[in-house]
């Protein structure tokens, strides 16, 4: 092609490209693009003013996920002989790969490093019966290092395992003596093998009891559990519950639940206790509490009503242990524990709950009731003694070698049981001279709501000694309908606890 035919087509190629631009800017109505506009999805419109409120809201939940996830850790425990859990009411956590086939078993739960060198605290059903070099456990960052366990505390569900590290992002703790219900918190675990997750509910009961921890009956669990509607699953054991300034107050342990599942309300353990187990745990290898050796129970309405108080307040003393700090200071059974160095406890749990916050050598003021005063006793607290073993009864409740002639029974319809004779066999076992011994309890009867049940032996009606059946009705026949009264019973277990039990007024029940 010749030099004048190139710079000609050039020229023309520049008029058409002229001629476009000014046909495009003459004509802006007309689309005479070739290529196809993009699918308008969604709106392009302004976005509403969100308000500050709520802004400072989203702003806060997530600085608290940002400050105390990085301390959160995923503990799994491998296990030769893992015990199973049966079908009650409240469980415990146990994580996804929880599996009950053959061993090895899996378990997993939740962690809360306590120290930048690596102490964590989790609970003790977590790492419960974990096989040597059986601890994993699995930091925020994905790092997986070995556990070793520490020490472990059956009486609250407490453990700490160790990891070798340094540097360890560690979590506020916070006073679980603060909380008040409708506060809100957030749970931090490892539901269901999910790592690092966060809820949000609100306290919705403190000082709640659900007799998960004590399951020998021995009568040191202690249970004062923070009661929320975070949601938690298995996997959530041992992780924090946080306060709106991402402190630590409460260990997640438990939910009430049928299908071990996540139904509305799970349990804490409060952070002041926990403090305490793992603070001696790390220092001595185990917990080293103060106790009173006394037996107690939470003072209800009739038993107020028994003792002379104006309202149901403190806790009772069902026994003294012999020897024990509560017997050197001079507590009596049936004496009312109102407070403890000026803290009021009204229930059974804060208590326990106070007490074992104390080290042994500590000593503490209670404001004690008695023969309708109030006097002050000073408690130098004990280590605890282990409890001595009791022999198992020898016979069941209620079997035909225990019984009298059906002559020996005696109906008591106010109180809703029946009594009969101590036999000699009977006296040998419990260790007992006289009482009468429960022999049927009605369903929904005074005596029933009372927590009496067949094989009691009911020693004696307020100060009055029982020696028959006869006796105890003629006793019980002769207090007025809406009188209350402290019976001393012994279980089949050889404890002695008081009783009280308000005889009903059938007039007034009948007018219901």
């Amino acid at each position: 092609m010749s030099t004048k035919s190139v710079i000609t087509a050039v020229l023309l190629i520049g008029i058409g490209i002229v001629f476009g631009v000014m046909l495009v800017s003459n004509f802006k109505g007309v689309d005479v693009s070739f290529a196809q506009d993009p699918v308008q999805i969604g709106s392009n419109g302004p976005a509403p003013k969100v308000n500050e409120v709520l802004r400072a809201l989203n702003e806060a939940f997530h600085t608290v996920a940002n400050d105390v996830t990085p301390s959160v850790v995923y503990i799994t425990v491998k296990s030769s002989g893992r015990r199973q859990e049966g079908p009650e009411r409240f469980f415990h956590f146990f994580g996804p790969e929880f599996r009950l086939e053959n061993p090895p078993e899996i378990g997993a739960g939740s962690g809360v490093i306590l120290t930048s060198d690596g102490y964590i605290l989790t609970n003790n059903h977590v790492v419960d019966g974990a096989d040597d070099d059986g601890i994993r456990v699995t930091l925020s960052d994905t790092r997986e290092l070995k556990g070793r366990l520490i020490g472990t505390d059956r009486y609250t569900d407490l453990a700490v395992v160790k990891i070798d590290a340094k540097d360890l992002p560690v979590p506020r703790l916070g006073n679980s003596d603060n909380l008040q219900v409708g506060h809100v918190v957030f749970a931090v675990g490892n539901p269901l093998g999910l790592t690092s997750t966060m809820t949000q509910g609100i306290v919705s009961a403190l000082g709640r009891q659900i007799n998960i921890i004590d399951d020998e009956g021995t009568g040191y669990g202690i249970e004062n559990f923070i009661q929320t509607d975070a949601a938690v699953n298995p996997g959530n054991s041992g992780g924090p519950l946080i306060d709106i300034s991402g402190a630590v107050v409460g260990i997640n342990t438990a939910i009430a639940t049928t299908n071990q599942r996540y139904q509305g309300y799970s349990f804490a353990i409060p952070v002041n206790l926990a403090r305490k187990v793992a603070s001696d745990i790390i220092r001595y290898g185990e917990v080293r509490r103060g106790f009173i050796g006394v037996s107690i129970q939470t003072v209800d309405a009739v038993t107020a009503k028994a003792q002379g108080l104006d309202k149901p307040q403190g806790v009772i003393v069902q026994s003294v242990t012999p020897g024990s700090a509560g017997e050197e200071a001079g507590l009596k059974p049936l004496d009312i524990i109102l407070s403890v160095d000026g803290k009021e406890v009204n229930t059974s749990q804060q208590l326990q709950t106070l007490i074992a916050s104390k080290d042994p050598g500590q000593t503490v003021t209670l404001k004690v009731f008695r023969d309708k005063k109030t006097i002050e006793k000073k408690v130098t607290l004990k280590l605890r003694e282990e409890e001595r073993a009791v022999a198992a009864t020898e016979r069941r409740r209620g079997t035909s070698t225990d019984r009298e002639p059906a002559a020996a029974s005696v109906s008591i319809e106010e109180l809703g049981l029946t009594v009969r004779a101590l036999d000699a066999a009977r006296k040998k076992q419990l260790d007992v001279d006289q009482g009468v011994v429960v022999e049927k309890v009605e369903p929904f009867s005074a005596a029933a709501s009372r927590g009496i049940a067949p094989g009691d032996v009911i020693l004696s009606v307020g100060n009055r000694s029982v020696g028959s059946p006869a006796e105890f009705k003629e006793t019980i026949a002769g207090m007025k309908p809406g009188e209350a009264v402290m019976l001393r019973v012994k279980n089949e277990n050889r404890r002695v606890n008081y009783v009280a039990i308000q005889i009903p007024d059938r007039k007034a029940d009948a007018n219901r």
